[in-house]
């Protein structure tokens, strides 16, 4: 494994177009800008954040409707620091959108811990907001992988099965209400009519493969199975941690207690991968619904490579540059 470092910060400043919503034809001088996704979370951070974007030197753009995230980080190619504040959608959008105007090679991202979950923050070591600020002046930058699926960048996860339509289906007033127990309530729901994707998982060369029945399939860049714990995973090595869980009988999958049992800590039906790219083929049925990083893609084939170091990111101190590895 080659030796890794911290990158240095750049100091550039170019022109892009900010009005702190939809773009108009105002041009202003930014070399940092934050894109705000108002409504995430507990929805009660707007006023906070532009405090803080504004003692940071940040212009603050915020998002309106699905899709606005990529817009506003495609226009800021040319800025050198680029931060999402939302959850794990958010970051998603800000990265497909600096991975649409090549720019990921010239600008740095930055996370703003602001969404239901925050998974992704957590394993770059953001833990809030105020945190998140600190190491957006200070922090460590980082080259770390990113996941390209047919085409589609994302950073976290890609997963299938059980979890992905569970998600799917975890509506915005549902995470209002509930918070992270909504993903859990939707999934111990969707279990009860869930008939299991038949698959097929081929490797890289001269990798392992799986074949058959799966309830849910998890291809880790930045976090890794189980459910509960430190989820970060290695990424800065090239490589995808893979977990497949085999499919259960419907009556089995009853409550919140048999769904944590069957993704964290019973272990004889998992089966872990470990590569740097991977197929994944849905045999019978309807076409597959997979989740990067929480946006749905529907798609009988799913082809999947690692862009090793291709995105600048900004960590704390709880980042671990190599994450012990499963047992």
């Amino acid at each position: 494994m080659t030796e890794r470092s911290a990158l240095t910060t750049p100091t550039r400043r170019r022109s892009i177009r900010a009005d702190g919503g939809h773009a108009t034809d105002v041009g202003i001088e930014a070399s940092r800008v934050l894109v705000l996704n108002p409504v995430s979370g507990s929805a009660d951070h707007t006023e906070r954040i532009h405090e803080l974007a504004a003692d940071h030197d940040f212009t603050v753009r915020e998002t309106n409707e699905a899709g606005d995230a990529i817009d506003f980080a495609r226009e800021a190619a040319d800025a050198d620091l680029v931060a999402a504040a939302g959850g794990d959608g958010t970051i998603h959008e800000v990265v497909r959108g600096l991975y649409d105007a090549d720019a990921l090679d010239s600008t740095t991202v930055g996370v703003v811990p602001t969404g239901t979950g925050n998974n992704f923050a957590g394993n770059v070591g953001v833990d809030d907001v105020e945190e998140a600020f600190a190491v957006l002046e200070t922090g460590d930058t980082r080259a770390i992988d990113l996941g390209i699926a047919n085409g589609r960048p994302f950073v976290n996860s890609a997963i299938a099965g059980l979890t992905a339509d569970a998600s799917s289906e975890t509506t915005a007033d549902m995470k209002d209400s509930f918070g992270v127990l909504a993903y859990v309530m939707n999934t111990v729901q969707t279990a009860a009519s869930f008939e299991g994707l038949t698959l097929d998982v081929e490797t890289a060369a001269d990798e392992e493969s799986w074949r058959g029945e799966a309830a849910f399939v998890l291809i880790g860049n930045g976090r890794r199975f189980p459910v509960e714990g430190h989820t970060q995973a290695d990424m800065e090595d090239g490589r995808f941690e893979v977990t497949i869980i085999e499919n259960r009988p419907t009556g089995e999958l009853v409550g919140e207690a048999a769904i944590r049992r069957l993704l964290g800590t019973d272990t004889s039906n998992i089966t872990r991968l470990d590569t740097t790219s991977l197929s994944v083929s849905v045999r019978d049925g309807e076409p597959g619904t997979f989740s990067l990083d929480g946006e749905m893609l529907s798609a009988r084939d799913l082809d999947v490579e690692t862009a090793r170091e291709a995105l600048s990111i900004r960590v704390g101190e709880g980042y671990e540059i190599d994450p012990e590895p499963l047992d």
